[in-house]
């Protein structure tokens, strides 16, 4: 979905849709879109820039990384994306990077994708290690049942190697 920036020609104009999961997800992604995303933004034009400022909200399928099932996780995404025209990219090999240019985008041919720009959204919200729930238990390492829905037989005892030696010398 692309948005076309010569539409929009007021200092502030406002922009609201709804997609649904397949217009946004793609099959490289790591998580899966399981509910419709709603995006909406305010629309500030400086002439040649632009600046976006809205929420994107939608519910994702991540799989658990203790006991590897799949939850819901929603996101409520606030953003405020700056836009100039990829004519103004640095073609500076190397330079610092500064704090505003981690808000700055470009766009090309007078079109920002939005498809891009929620995406981003959803990867800047998910968390470091994606939980079920804060005390899940995981899967058992030696059988692996799922130690959430029901337990095993197995023996949690793990002996250190290293520390063989030692236990020797106790008896």
């Amino acid at each position: 979905m692309k948005l076309d920036l010569t539409r929009y020609r007021q200092p502030v104009s406002h922009f609201a849709r709804m997609f649904q999961p397949g217009e946004v997800g793609s099959d490289s992604d790591t998580y899966e879109i399981v509910a419709p995303v709603e995006l909406e933004f305010d629309i500030h034009k400086d002439k040649d820039k632009f600046r976006l400022v809205g929420r994107v909200r939608t519910e994702l399928e991540l799989t658990c990384s203790r006991c590897v099932e799949p939850y819901r996780f929603p996101i409520d995404a606030e953003f405020d994306q700056r836009y100039l025209p990829s004519s103004e990219a640095s073609g500076d090999a190397e330079r610092e990077i500064e704090e505003d240019d981690l808000e700055t985008s470009y766009y090309a041919d007078d079109q920002i994708d939005l498809t891009e720009l929620m995406r981003e959204q959803f990867y800047l919200a998910l968390p470091m290690k994606p939980l079920c729930r804060e005390d899940c238990k995981g899967l058992c390492a030696q059988c692996g049942t799922n130690l959430n829905t029901s337990t095993c037989d197995c023996a949690p005892v793990w002996e250190d190697p290293r520390l063989a030696a030692l236990k020797q010398l106790k008896h």
